[in-house]
Parts: C-alpha cells; structure tokens; sequence
C-alpha cells in the first residue's frame, strides 16, 4: 500500500543514514516478511531434523529385530545369502550390539566400509540436532552413517547399525522442497494477512492522524486539518481525542493571540493622546494642591499616586511598543502599607466592604511595588464588585489578608465573604477574556495579575471559592526581614483597621 506524500517535505539533518524505506507501510510489510523468514528459518530445520531422527530411529528398530531373527536360529548361523536378504529389508548394512561390555557383530558383510560419520542418538544436543540433517544433506550421496542408540527390544548397552545415508537424503531432500514450497504459500498468506490486518488497524488510523496533524500546521483553519475521534477505545483512540483537543486548544490560543494584538494595536494608537492626557491631569492636580480645601488635601494625595501609576504604565506601553510587562524591581516592601493603598485604589470603604488585617506593620515582601499594587488592587476590586453585585449584601462585605512564610516564600492570603465564583468563571479563571465572572468583564485583571506574580517568581491561586466566599493566594519568592522596631508605616495604630 502506499503511502501518502506529506504536504511539507522536511530536510534531513546532515547525518549518513542507512536507505530505508520511508511510508509507515512499506516497513510494516518489509519487517513482516523478515519475521515470516525468520520463523521458517526456525521451523524448517526443527522439521528436518524430526525426520532425519525417525529415519535413524526406524534403521536402529529394523536392525534390532533383525539381530533377533538370527539370533533365533539353531546355533546362530545363517547362510550369506540370506543374511544379505536380512540386511537388504532392514535397510543396514551391518548390526552390531555391545552387551557386557563386549561389542559384537550379528550381522555384517564380509567387507565392512571404511568411510562413514557417526550420529550418536543418544547424545544429540540442540544444536547438533537441527544441524544433522544439513550435514546428510550437505556431504553427498554414497556415503556410510553409522547410527548408535540404546537397544530396545534386547538387553545390552547399545544397538550400532551400519546404514548408507542416501535413501536419507532423497527423504530430506523431498521434505525440503515441500517444506519451502509450503513456507512460501503460508508466508504468502500469513504474512499478507498480517500486514492487511495491521494496515486497517495501525497504519491507516496513524496516517489519518499524521495528514490532519500536517494540515492543521499548514492552515489551522482548514476544516479538514479538524480530527474527528473515531470512538476507538485503544491507544489510537486516545491519540485521536488527545489530538483533537489540543487542536480545539490551540484554536482557542490562536483567536485569544488575535484578540490580544488587536488590542495591543488600539492601545499603541490611543496610548500617546492618553498620556498627554495623564500630563495634563497631573498639572491639574499640582494647581490644586494650593487649594486649602481640607477635602482636596485629603483626596490630593490619593489621585497624585494613581496619576502616577497612570503615566508609568503608559511610558512603558509606548517604550516597550507591545502588551509585556517590564521585569519587576524586587525590594522589600511593607505589606500593610501596600493593602491599605491597594484598598483605597479598590474603593474599600470602613461603612461598605472594608479591609481587616492583622499583618504587622513591619512585616515586609520582595516585591515590586507597583506591580504588587496592581495585583491587590484587581483582587480586592474583583471582591468589591462581586459583594456589590449580591442585592441580599446591600454592599457590606468584608476582606481580610493575611501572611505566613511557606518553603522560603511568603504568601499572601486575600479571602472574601462574598458569594463565590460561579462555575463558567472557574473554568477559564485564568484566561484572558475569558474568566470574567461581571457582565461586561473583560477578563484581563486575574490574568495579568498572574502574569505579574509570576514575572516574580512566583503564582497567584484560586484556593477555593463557594457561598462562604473565595480565597486567593499570591506567592512570592523570598521572605525579607521585618523593619526594625519602631519603624513600621503605621505606628500608633491599632493592629486592625
């Protein structure tokens, strides 16, 4: 059967290599009829070798009752003629039988030959056995064999008949050629009914999965490159459902790549005017700072920190021209201080849903600072609007964090009272435009805080979620000291807010 040219040709890699067939196919048949050859090459000789062992086996009987004949005459003698009569229908050429240790001959021509090999049938090993009647059938004809074995039907240590090994070697001979005859045809068949019935099973189902496999690399969107599983319930119906799924997965990367350089090509063309519009914020900002409004002076400080995060991150757009987030600058970074700004940011408020932590203010992360600001801010953001959005809270929730140091890291516990996750949300929590639980979502925040928390080394885990609320994890590599006595960010405080 031959086999289907690849769509793509791949060139070989600068290595000598033996010329071996290429398709799937053409080896299957040749390994099958090496296999076919080699089970003959071991059943042939086996055969041969039983034959030759019963031929030899039928002069020895024939001898022996041979020897029996004249031994039952008065006195033990026979006349030549009749002893060459005896020796003709026997097949021999002479008898002998060693009884007492004493070796006798019964019947024997009155000139013995000289010239003959010797077949012991008591001593035959395995491989003496198979290569005896190569050696019959090698050596010529009108040779002398002499066989021995143990007598049967008369006491003594050993029966030795004197035989000529022709009539063996027409007997070989003959089997031989029907031996090869009937190997050929059960080659034939067996070995073409071996290489059909591993065609419909492995090679065809294995080609099916290669050429979707080479047109999907050519154009995923070929609705033919798609596999279709067969239902098989064997390893190449699993091969197929793997094959399948990774295909539906790759899909899915594919139009979320697509999706992501859209975007990152809308945020490259707004994102100068933006940033001229940051600046402009900015010096808005720095002419109300002379206000002596008490209000402005409380809220001034709180936009002057977003307005700068604003401009950094637009910088970084326009300085980097793609969506990647710089390396983080890892330093130790007070941990209440940040989830009190990252609370601010997330709008918490002590009479809606309000941050309690009781982290002390002098334990400390390693940690890029804006970076882990905007990892809280989206965790605590996404809790706020979850309880925000369950009418029976009215609003009022609450968030509470807490540290503790696992394996040489430090991991940060953000937990909830909301209403959970639902379960379309979990199954993509994780994936950009995707794991949004809101309506109107873009699913990005989860994903670009996991993007950030493991820029540092670290993760960011879901580590349950249900009616009692939802728990996140952020860890972070390292677990710095905590600032000395007396220096924590938020001294004269109480331990929770």
């Amino acid at each position: 059967m031959a086999d289907d040219a690849p769509l793509a040709d791949r060139p070989s890699r600068g290595r000598l290599r033996i010329a071996w067939p290429g398709g799937l196919s053409s080896r299957l048949l040749l390994l099958t009829a090496l296999l076919v050859v080699l089970a003959d090459a071991i059943i042939v000789p086996a055969i041969l070798a039983t034959r030759q062992r019963e031929w030899l086996g039928d002069r020895i009987a024939a001898g022996e009752l041979a020897s029996l004949g004249v031994e039952a005459e008065p006195g033990g003698n026979v006349t030549e003629q009749l002893k060459q009569r005896i020796l003709e229908s026997a097949g021999v050429v002479a008898v002998g039988i060693q009884a007492e240790g004493v070796m006798r001959l019964v019947l024997a021509p009155r000139t013995l030959p000289r010239a003959f090999y010797r077949i012991d049938l008591r001593e035959l090993d395995p491989v003496t056995f198979l290569w005896a009647p190569f050696e019959t059938l090698l050596g010529g004809g009108g040779r002398m064999v002499l066989v021995v074995d143990r007598p049967h039907y008369e006491r003594g240590q050993l029966v030795q008949v004197l035989a000529p090994d022709r009539p063996l070697r027409q007997i070989l001979l003959a089997d031989l050629g029907e031996l090869l005859i009937g190997a050929v045809i059960a080659s034939a068949v067996v070995g073409g009914g071996v290489y059909l019935l591993l065609n419909l099973l492995l090679v065809r189902p294995i080609q099916r999965i290669t050429r979707a496999m080479e047109r999907f690399r050519v154009n995923p969107a070929d609705p033919l490159a798609r596999l279709t599983p067969s239902g098989r319930r064997d390893e190449i119906g699993r091969a197929e459902i793997e094959l399948d799924l990774m295909q539906s997965d790759l899909l899915a990367a594919l139009a979320s790549r697509a999706r992501l350089a859209a975007l990152g090509e809308a945020v490259a063309k707004i994102n100068h005017e933006m940033r001229n519009m940051l600046t402009s914020a900015q010096m808005a900002s720095e002419r109300l700072a002379s206000s002596g409004d008490p209000t402005v002076a409380r809220t001034l400080p709180r936009l002057e920190r977003a307005l700068d995060r604003a401009v950094t991150l637009a910088t970084n757009v326009l300085a980097f021209g793609r969506t990647e987030e710089p390396s983080p600058a890892l330093r130790p970074t007070p941990l209440r201080a940040a989830l009190e700004t990252a609370a601010e940011d997330a709008q918490l408020t002590d009479d809606g849903v309000a941050l309690r932590t009781a982290i002390d203010g002098r334990a400390q992360v390693l940690a890029d600072s804006d970076q882990l600001h905007r990892i809280l801010v989206n965790l605590m953001r996404n809790a706020r609007e979850a309880i925000d959005a369950d009418p029976p809270r009215r609003g009022r929730g609450q968030l509470s964090a807490s540290l503790r140091v696992e394996g040489g890291d430090s991991v940060i516990a953000v937990a909830d009272d909301g209403p959970g996750l639902p379960e379309r949300a979990r199954a993509n929590l994780f994936q950009p435009f995707s794991g949004s639980a809101r309506r109107g979502g873009a699913g990005l925040g989860l994903a670009i805080s996991r993007e950030l928390a493991q820029a540092h080394g670290g993760d960011l885990a879901l580590v349950e979620t249900g009616p009692a609320g939802t728990v996140f994890e952020v860890r972070l590599p390292g677990a710095p000291d905590p600032l000395p006595q007396g220096a924590g960010c938020d001294q004269g405080q109480s331990p929770e807010r």
